[in-house]
């Protein structure tokens, strides 16, 4: 399995944080949010990653993280040229991914535990996504899960008045389909290629599994939610926590 790491976007809403440097680059806890992701992908034995990233920030990533050395994997970059989405970000892994299973992580997202058992469950997956849901209290944010008893039976993309307080946060799983998938979808009212409409050919489908994300977990894209990443990163010495 191969990871991807989705470091685009302006961060306007972490505005004047944003207007010298990357989003991703902000620190939390003793660290520049970027490392998290990939020490969870380390930590779940995936070494051959991916960092997606905006042109005016990709100087000063490849500056930060550099070949992946440091952190025991090898690091590739692509450029994203103009902000279309979480699903125009990822088609643009397709090269790298070259047939193989990707578990794709959204870099502002910070979470407790490691994410490995997700990343064996997804493993022992014939085919398919997995996604990684979690209830939140203002899902009106997120892509929201409805769910019956067994599998969620739809996911709608930032809802006024949502179905579930579950949110599906951004850690996703997908096989080879994906890239095909991604070319069948139309651009939303909002303008992007949306990850929802993928997740929701998956469940047309019949092949989109989720987990519940144990432990505290944050996307770190607004004031708030950036000040309880790093709570979350101080009080556990930037360390993730195995479930062990």
């Amino acid at each position: 399995m191969k990871g991807v790491i989705l470091a685009g976007g302006l961060g306007s809403r972490l505005h004047p944080l944003t207007k010298a440097t990357n989003k991703h680059l902000l620190p939390v806890g003793s660290e520049p949010m970027l490392y998290h992701p990939i020490r969870q992908m380390v930590s779940s034995n995936i070494e051959d990653i991916l960092v997606v990233t905006s042109t005016q920030h990709m100087g000063d990533v490849v500056r930060c993280l550099g070949s992946g050395e440091e952190f025991g994997c090898r690091l590739s970059y692509k450029v994203q040229e103009q902000a279309g989405g979480i699903a125009h970000a990822l088609s643009l892994a397709e090269d790298f991914a070259n047939g193989n299973k990707i578990c794709v992580i959204l870099g502002d997202n910070i979470f407790e535990y490691s994410i490995k058992p997700y990343t064996d469950a997804f493993r022992g997956q014939d085919k398919g996504a997995h996604v990684l849901i979690k209830e939140v209290g203002d899902p009106e944010r997120y892509g929201v899960a409805a769910l019956d008893e067994h599998q969620v039976i739809e996911i709608e993309e930032k809802p006024s008045n949502p179905k579930s307080s579950f949110a599906v946060i951004g850690l996703y799983y997908f096989d080879n389909q994906v890239f095909d998938i991604i070319r069948t979808i139309k651009i939303s009212g909002r303008g992007e290629l949306e990850i929802t409409s993928v997740n929701n050919i998956y469940i047309d489908l019949q092949q989109l599994h989720y987990s519940i994300c144990e432990g505290r977990w944050t996307d770190a894209g607004t004031f708030e939610s950036l000040f309880e990443a790093n709570q979350i990163m101080m009080e556990n010495n930037n360390k993730i926590i195995s479930h062990e």
